[in-house]
């Protein structure tokens, strides 16, 4: 809504911004520290990097984090409290993205998307040996990772801060029911989504028409929700192993090629074998407690075998 301010100005009263959020990123830096239902080195990590951002906000917020009268119990500066969605959110991406906490962008969004990629590489077949045993030879790497915000909207609760007045003497209105800064944007739940997809990958083929292909696929979920300050985390690796064969120039009689006819092509068989382990684990931010509240392991076996009769069929 507006609020008149004079003949032909007008003034935004009450301005409700909301949506979602979704840029590429890069976890590859935690991808492969050690994580489990016993620990996580990384959500440790977060855990500790929310004091050195609370300080960081608190100091640009003018607070003199030196000040034992403007500390809490445990050491946050007051109203930048261990639970403040402002201080959670940067402390999960600088833990979960290997970046400084020292460092990493206070906000929610960011505005640099970071490169993903997949290559494939097939140089080996210029090597005389290659040449010589295989039709194929290449090898497969891909990853993606992407930084998700599910829901932000205004927060219609906010009082803004006049930053040359004294934190200490503040209205307490401004604080919420746990002791913090109202912010100004509220978010329900941010998300990290990262996938190798492969991690690596062989495919080649024999000059005697055997195919073997070899796949490693890995991805991690992380979902941390401000309504209860749960982090869930959901893991999964991949392994797929697959056999296949080239019979040349099958002979086949059929009337589909006309009265009496013999067809002459390749008859391609392709079998894969594949196990996928999942595993969701809940982490609680502020007791030590890690449960795992599903898993599976899914098997899975395709096979697939084709014959050109015809140009069209």
């Amino acid at each position: 809504g507006f609020l008149p301010d004079g003949i032909l100005d007008y003034n935004s009263f009450t301005p409700n911004t909301f949506g979602n959020f979704n840029i590429s990123t890069s976890m590859i830096k935690t991808a492969f520290s050690s994580s489990d239902e016993n620990g996580s080195a990384t959500f440790e990590d977060f855990r500790a990097n929310r004091l050195e951002i609370a300080r960081r906000l608190a100091t640009k917020a003018g607070i003199d984090v030196n000040n034992p009268a403007n500390l809490d119990a445990e050491g946050y500066p007051l109203g930048f409290g261990k639970t403040n969605q402002a201080v959670l959110l940067p402390a999960f991406l600088s833990a979960y993205t290997g970046k400084d906490a020292g460092k990493v962008k206070l906000g929610a969004f960011r505005d640099i998307p970071v490169p993903n990629w997949t290559l494939k590489y097939t140089g080996l077949m210029k090597l005389p040996w290659f040449k010589k045993n295989f039709k194929r030879f290449s090898l497969t790497h891909g990853y993606n990772s992407v930084y998700t915000v599910n829901q932000f909207r205004s927060n219609l609760d906010y009082n803004a801060f006049d930053p040359n007045t004294d934190y200490a003497s503040q209205n307490p209105n401004v604080l919420d029911q746990s002791g913090n800064y109202k912010n100004k944007t509220l978010f329900s739940a941010v998300a990290l989504t990262e996938m190798f997809s492969p991690l690596v990958k062989i495919d080649f083929e024999m000059k005697n028409s055997m195919k073997i292909l070899a796949e490693i696929k890995k991805d991690r979920r992380l979902f941390l929700s401000f309504d209860n300050n749960l982090l869930t985390e959901i893991q999964g690796n991949e392994y797929i192993l697959g056999l296949g064969y080239r019979i040349k120039d099958l002979r086949i009689r059929s009337k589909l090629a006309g009265p009496g006819q013999v067809i002459k092509s390749d008859l391609n068989m392709k079998a894969d074998i594949s196990v996928r382990n999942n595993k969701t684990i809940i982490r609680y931010l502020d007791v030590d407690n890690n449960q795992i509240t599903q898993g599976q392991t899914i098997w899975g076996l395709k096979y697939t075998a084709d014959y050109a009769f015809t140009k069209n069929l």
